[in-house]
This record gives C-alpha cells, sequence and structure tokens, in this order.
C-alpha cells in the first residue's frame, strides 16, 4: 500500500470517475489507504469522490492543458503521482460514413490523446521515485472490432500501442504498463451503447444484449465494474512489478474463438 518503506500512502490519478469502472477504483483504492485524486468531466463525479474518500478535480480531458493540470493538482495535494489510471470514455455509433468528424476528434481526444499526456505529466516523478505503474482500460475492443465504432476502436487499437510503447521506456526505471481489456461491463457507458446499437440495427434492446454484447461470449452476463477493479489493484501492486507491456482480457471468453 505504501510507495516507499516508510508509511507514506500511495498516490493514484484516476479518471472517468463518476460511475462505473472509474467509481469501483477509486473505491478499492480509497478502502486500501491510497491517496486518491478522482478526475471527470462530470461535476456530479465530486458526490462519488466524497463518498469515496477520494480529492476530486473536475476536468475536460480533451483539453491538453487540464490533463497536465489534473497531475498538477495530484502533486499539490499529495506531492507526487505514483499510479495513473487512464479510464475516462465515451461513445458514438455510427457508421464510417456518417461518423461526425467532431465526434471522431473528440474521442480519440479523450480516450488516446488524454492517456499520453496524463503520462507524458505524471513521468517524472514516477521516474523520481523510482516506482510508477500506469494502468490503462481499454476494451476488448482494443483487440476486435465491431460496426458502427470507427473511433472507440481505433483510440483502443492505439491504447495497446501506447501501453507497449510505456513498458519499454519505463522498465529501467521502476515504471510498468498495462492495458486492461473488458468486454460490455455494467456502466451507464454501455446502457447507452445498447440504445445506440438498437437504434443502428433495428432491434429492441435485449436483442442487443443477447445477439450483439453477448453473442460472442462464452459467459452470458455483463462485468460487474467491481471485478476490472480487482483486476486493476492486483496491476497496482507490488506484486505486478514484473508485469509489463501486456493486455489482461477480462471478456466473459469473448476472444476464446
Amino acid at each position: 500500500m505504501t510507495s516507499q518503506a516508510g508509511s507514506t500512502p500511495r498516490v493514484a490519478l484516476v479518471t472517468g470517475t463518476s460511475s462505473g469502472i472509474g467509481a469501483a477504483v477509486v473505491e478499492y483504492f480509497c478502502e486500501q489507504g491510497y491517496q486518491v485524486l478522482a478526475v471527470d468531466f462530470n461535476a456530479a463525479g465530486k458526490v462519488a469522490a466524497d463518498a469515496a474518500g477520494a480529492a476530486f478535480f473536475q476536468a475536460d480531458l480533451t483539453d491538453p492543458q487540464a490533463c497536465r493540470d489534473a497531475v498538477n493538482d495530484a502533486v499539490r495535494r499529495f506531492g507526487s503521482v505514483d499510479i495513473l489510471v487512464n479510464n475516462a470514455g465515451i461513445q458514438h455509433v455510427e457508421t464510417i460514413e456518417a461518423f461526425p468528424e467532431e465526434k471522431w476528434r473528440n474521442i480519440i481526444d479523450l480516450m488516446l490523446t488524454a492517456p499520453f499526456l496524463l503520462s507524458q505529466a505524471a513521468w517524472p516523478y514516477m521516474r523520481k521515485a523510482g516506482w510508477g505503474r500506469i494502468i490503462n482500460i481499454a476494451s476488448i475492443h482494443a483487440q476486435v472490432a465491431s460496426p458502427g465504432k470507427a473511433a472507440y476502436v481505433s483510440a483502443k487499437h492505439g491504447l495497446i500501442g501506447l501501453t507497449k510503447t510505456a513498458a519499454l521506456e519505463g522498465g529501467e526505471q521502476g515504471i510498468t504498463a498495462n492495458t486492461i481489456c473488458p468486454a460490455y461491463v455494467k456502466t451507464p457507458l454501455v446502457d447507452n451503447q445498447i440504445a445506440d446499437q438498437a437504434k443502428l440495427n433495428g432491434m429492441d434492446e435485449q436483442e442487443v444484449i443477447e445477439k450483439i454484447m453477448l453473442k460472442n461470449a462464452a459467459i452470458k452476463r455483463l462485468i460487474d465494474p467491481s471485478e476490472v477493479a480487482q483486476m486493476v489493484a492486483y496491476l497496482a501492486s507490488d506484486a505486478a512489478g514484473a508485469v509489463t507491456g501486456s493486455s489482461w482480457n477480462i471478456d466473459l471468453g469473448w476472444t476464446a474463438h
């Protein structure tokens, strides 16, 4: 739980924390005694942060300066950043032909450029400490594709490349970088996708869950955010010190085919 032999709690910066995976990660870290900065675009994220015992920083991470400001706020409050969990994400479902350019840029900025900028800003503090964990929350769509998700799939594929590069550059400095690739997690983002997919495919929402989201799954259910948080906890621990550059599937058997 501590970043060195003494009793100083480790400092974690987590993005996309108002609900779902991010909220579950913040809650776990706080329970374990970490100092946590929860970062979210939505001001309502402060409610979840307060309930968990975390500090809160409101930011639009599509703004490069906001990424740097988030790291600076964690350093101002806690003195460093030991763990970075890049989780913030959005989704837009549309065919390539009809995909709005503005939506494309917004998704890439939030889900690929922001993790790069946050990692870049946190890197000097991790290097100085000789210990750091970068954990990128991707998706099974970092490894496979689905129709209607050009920007999302592109950003998540890119996140794996960023993770591998960070792992190679950080190894000798005590910094590890890993990616978690969940299938569909029961979050508000997925709830919105269900509605969008229903409209795109002319189905009702239950059909979307059964015929699209769980079609390739061996385990026929959605994933609970706490299950992803437990994987984050492992990768953030000392026990995972030899684990870097890897992609960890929590995919209900999706890619076993």
